[in-house]
């Protein structure tokens, strides 16, 4: 009998690609083969996302499109955020869908009626602790918790994802090392929060011990999505000491009232004093962060305060979003809707603004020594980039992929820089 084939398509964040690896490894586990093509599939899993309602019509469009083209014997299972979160309408809605399954259930090949999530047992294990195969890339996101304890207005994550859920160290360790990467991406829904579940076995502030441990083994360790009321000194001291002065922090707006509706923490100021003393520690140090334009009740002085941070903050990478209203979180019902043609406008002029700085600050690296990671041919990266969300640098296609190399940087295209082997 010869070996059925599987196709995997993912949606959404970094955390969902991590999932996707670990289905990917319980199905080759399972004696199942990977195909690059859905038509060639006996299995089609699609990993969606549900974290605003654009991810959701993207999810619900591939869905559809993966049910055209895949062969008629072949099995289409939709798992992942929308699963979780509308399992049974999900099921109702899509009778195209062969099977609906969260995390909690296994994605069973040979299923054929659909299984609301509701009404289907849940393992003693879930994906979070699955085994995964080697790393195709030189880099690998390894995901350190799974869900979050916080109550922000406009997440709706907490309601499907659970409260925070930290793994151990030892099989965190475990999966860094069976990945054989040169660059670890720790990621979480609250990863600075990570081990506060689990005072006892791990430990106050455990995130620090962690990212230690991670940089011992690896070349390179990044964190994504830290949130700024965790950033202590040490974590500070950590992540310049693991050679990636790179800091991603979930700011979201700097207006102090409307962080407040949000149910956030923190200011504008606070974020530039926190920003000025890593730089004061480390000049090289590269900042992302992320903005919701349009939450309910931002006034046009919310705004400017934003276009001034933005302005003042000089961050490389930063993305802004339009607020999307989630059924179940606190925002839903709040009153001071913005006018959406007044949230493309605010939009585009922050954009404007950062793609500008973005360009400067490249601009200001022509000349300049780095060292790269290669993670494909011609294609690398300096601490400055991280995979997949950043810019890129391009290089000779002669240099060897997997490993670093110093390179003098020649040229810049917006974003991306242009080098030269040394």
């Amino acid at each position: 009998m010869a070996q059925q084939r599987f196709y995997v398509e993912t949606l959404g964040c970094p955390k969902n690609q991590v999932d996707s690896d670990k289905l990917i490894g319980t199905l080759l586990a399972d004696g199942m083969v990977p195909t690059d093509s859905a038509e060639g599939a006996d299995l089609v899993v699609v990993n969606t996302c549900a974290f605003i309602e654009d991810a959701r019509r993207e999810s619900i469009d591939t869905i559809l499109a993966l049910d055209e083209r895949r062969k008629a014997s072949a099995r289409l299972v939709v798992t992942g955020c929308m699963a979780e979160r509308y399992g049974d309408e999900l099921a109702t809605a899509l009778p195209e869908v062969d099977l609906v399954a969260g995390f909690g259930v296994p994605v069973a090949p040979a299923a054929k009626k659909l299984i609301p999530v509701s009404s289907s047992p849940v393992p003693s294990l879930d994906l979070l602790n699955l085994p995964r195969p080697k790393s195709v890339s030189p880099w690998a996101y390894v995901k350190i918790a799974e869900g979050c304890d916080r109550t922000c207005g406009f997440c709706a994550i907490p309601s499907f994802r659970g409260p925070q859920r930290s793994r151990d160290v030892a099989s965190i360790l475990a999966e860094v090392e069976q990945l054989e990467a040169r660059e670890i991406v720790l990621v979480a829904q609250d990863l600075a929060s990570y081990g506060k579940d689990r005072p006892g076995e791990l430990g106050a502030g455990s995130i620090v011990p962690l990212v230690k441990s991670v940089s011992a083994l690896v070349d390179r360790t990044r964190l994504l999505y830290l949130y700024p009321s965790d950033l202590s000194d040490e974590l500070i001291d950590a992540i310049l000491a693991s050679g990636v002065p790179y800091f991603d922090l979930s700011l979201q707006h700097v207006s102090k009232p409307l962080l407040r509706r949000m149910r956030r923490w923190g200011d504008g100021q606070r974020f530039l004093d926190r920003i000025a003393d890593i730089r004061a520690r480390e000049a090289a140090a590269a900042f992302r962060s992320n903005f919701i334009v349009g939450y309910p009740g931002e006034i046009e002085a919310d705004h400017d305060q934003l276009l001034a941070f933005v302005e003042a903050a000089q961050l490389d990478w930063c993305g802004f979003f339009a607020y999307s209203p989630e059924e179940g979180t606190y925002a839903y019902d709040l009153d001071g809707a913005v006018p959406e043609s007044l949230v493309r406008e605010r939009l585009s002029e922050l954009s404007e603004l950062q793609d500008a700085i973005t360009a400067r600050k490249r601009d200001e690296l022509i000349g300049s020594t780095i060292e790269v990671l290669v993670d494909t041919p011609g294609v690398g990266r300096s601490h400055r980039e991280a995979p997949e969300i950043d810019g890129i640098v391009e290089l000779p296609e002669s240099l060897a992929v997997g490993q670093f190399h110093t390179v003098h940087v020649t040229d810049a295209l917006g974003p991306d820089l242009i080098a030269e082997a040394i």
